[in-house]
């Protein structure tokens, strides 16, 4: 009883202080608002992205490039708007439930992994490398073969989003597992707690930054994994769309499948981005330090 009465005063002490470090760096930013973080953060990257957009018409005008070969942003912009209710915004939402649900079990399974690795040394030391051999065999390889074995449904583009988006989160989760200080952990052990006591208290919220970081790097891939396994074999999607576009020579409307796939990474690196602000918040606090 009296080391879990400590236990538990020391995770009420190591909580106060992360609860006053967070208000006290905080307040620079509450002194700013929204909108000027807003600019401050992204102003830069917006103007350099219009200035690309308009280089690309300009360019693409004076060199007098036929559409089917290099459409100018304003040919993509009306293929979005025109194509959008009979072919894009159907496609998009296939594209979008293979993407949202295969980087959901890449996580949850990357993070079981790297749990069960950091836990099972013996476990560790036999996967681990397996792992890292499994990296070096191209995905575009196995989607035909992931269609042979499972149709042509939604498995195949699960299991390839899958394959494409684990790796990085096992990676850094078992990194950030292993790499927290060696002292908080024995003074976890001079309070008698448990090992899954440590884990839950010291380990997994202190490799959580790293979780997370491998999970934005994931959210880039998610979409590419989506689009592979449609062009492997499938009647809907982006991918598939792009594909019937190719021999038509309608570029435009490739181009705007670009834009669609784009958008849904963005979309889901600033979701995961958010997600790690409420979950992990010391995470923001390492950064600025």
């Amino acid at each position: 009883m009296s080391a879990t009465r400590h236990a538990d005063a020391a995770g009420a002490i190591e909580g106060s202080a992360a609860r006053d470090l967070e208000t006290f760096d905080d307040v620079p930013e509450k002194s700013c608002s929204p909108a000027r973080r807003a600019v401050t953060s992204y102003g830069a990257a917006a103007v350099l992205i219009v200035v690309l957009i308009g280089l690309w018409q300009l360019i693409v005008e004076l060199a007098h490039y036929p559409a089917y070969l290099i459409p100018t942003p304003t040919e993509v912009a009306s293929s979005l708007w025109h194509d959008w209710n009979p072919i894009l915004g159907s496609a998009a939402r296939t594209t979008l439930v293979e993407v949202l649900i295969g980087y959901a079990i890449a996580t949850a399974a990357g993070i079981g992994i790297a749990v069960a690795l950091h836990l099972i040394g013996p476990l560790r030391r036999a996967v681990y490398p397996l792992l890292i051999a499994s990296q070096t065999i191209p995905v575009v390889v196995l989607a035909p073969i992931l269609v042979v074995l499972f149709g042509y449904g939604i498995v195949p583009k699960l299991v390839i989003v899958a394959l494409i988006c684990f790796f990085p989160v096992v990676v850094n989760g078992l990194d950030g597992l292993r790499s927290v200080d060696d002292d908080f952990i024995r003074m976890m052990r001079t309070l008698d707690a448990s090992r899954l006591a440590i884990f839950r208290r010291v380990e997994f919220p202190a490799a959580l930054p790293l979780i997370f970081s491998g999970m934005r790097i994931s959210a880039t891939f998610a979409s590419i994994g989506a689009v592979f396994g449609e062009w492997a074999g499938s009647n809907a999607g982006l991918g598939y769309v792009m594909l019937e576009a190719t021999p038509n020579l309608q570029t435009a409307r490739i181009f705007a499948a670009i834009v669609i796939l784009t958008v849904v990474s963005i979309l889901l690196f600033g979701a995961v981005s958010l997600a790690e602000r409420f979950i992990a918040p010391w995470a923001r606090q390492r950064d600025r330090t």
